[in-house]
């Protein structure tokens, strides 16, 4: 029974994945034509560029209008839509569609993986209460999966924008020793960090758009330090807020915190080299001791069972 289960499970999951994959690879295709279709028409001087839909777009916009019904109607609390709406900022998914189409997957998972599963245990012949079990655990997966993936995703979204952090702040005072004014230096480090960081060129670019539009440049500064809550991003909008304020130097004050945040992650890197021998201690137990008794031990315990 439970070598059937596994079976129609792992069944279920291959063939979601491969039809996932194809879905993905033909919209990368087109995708790829419609963005080389639309550099042709504008090399022709063309005033209307149109390209071809995506294939996953008008999926994503019925998912996005029945999360939108979900979240405009009132069933989930406004405590939990700003936290999840927060995550998501902090995890890079931005957008007017971007929490609704989270909270209509999210609904939509919750409803399809006890039906799969259920389908999935039915044509193995599972019985009851397996059966319960496994659809129960399904539906727990469903309703926690999407709030486990985009909490990894923020994990990693903020990793790689710390990553990359200092070496912006780099291309900040080369830009800012340069004579360029700090809308446009930020402009033109999120361009030129792009290739190397997309993470923090999305926040720059961010940046440099809301300093263009607001009156208020103090608060663009604040924005992009409470979008993702990062102590790196809040000195760096504090650094530049004083900058504006007092009339401080800004290459001095930028080459200061680049140096301390790279201070910070080589920090970080004793820390993590230092915990490894304690991390080793397990695996050498189970893996290298057992092969070692057996190369110091073996002759002579194969000597005593000759002689006994």
């Amino acid at each position: 029974m439970s070598v059937a289960m596994m079976g129609g499970l792992v069944g279920g999951a291959l063939m979601l994945a491969l039809l996932g994959s194809m879905l993905l690879r033909a919209d990368g295709r087109q995708r790829l034509v419609g963005e080389r279709l639309v550099a042709v028409q504008r090399q022709a001087g063309l005033d209307q560029v149109s390209a071809p839909r995506s294939l996953l777009g008008l999926p994503v916009r019925a998912l996005a209008a029945f999360g939108g019904l979900l979240t405009r109607g009132g069933l989930l609390p406004a405590k939990t839509l700003r936290e999840l709406e927060q995550t998501l900022l902090a995890a890079g998914f931005r957008g007017d569609r971007a929490l609704a189409i989270f909270v209509g997957g999210k609904v939509l998972a919750l409803v399809l993986m006890p039906g799969l599963m259920f389908a999935a245990l039915s044509f193995a012949g599972v019985k009851q209460p397996w059966l319960a079990y496994g659809v129960g655990a399904a539906a727990v997966l469903g309703l926690l999966g999407p709030d486990m993936i985009a909490k990894r995703l923020r994990m990693r979204y903020l990793r790689q924008v710390q990553k990359g952090l200092p070496d912006a702040l780099d291309l900040m005072i080369i830009c800012s020793e340069a004579g360029l004014s700090l809308e446009t230096a930020v402009e033109r480090v999120g361009r030129e960090i792009r290739p190397a960081n997309p993470e923090v060129a999305t926040e720059f670019d961010l940046c440099a758009s809301e300093l263009r539009i607001l009156s208020d440049r103090r608060a663009a500064l604040e924005n992009m330090a409470a979008r993702t809550g990062i102590d790196q991003l809040r000195r760096l909008s504090m650094t530049l807020i004083q900058t504006l304020q007092f009339g401080t130097p800004l290459s001095q004050a930028l080459r200061t915190l680049a140096a301390e945040m790279r201070h910070e992650q080589l920090m970080k890197f004793e820390e993590q080299a230092a915990k490894l021998p304690v991390k080793l201690t397990v695996p050498m137990i189970l893996c290298i001791l057992p092969t070692l008794f057996m190369v110091v031990a073996g002759p002579a315990a194969l000597k005593l069972m000759r002689t006994w």
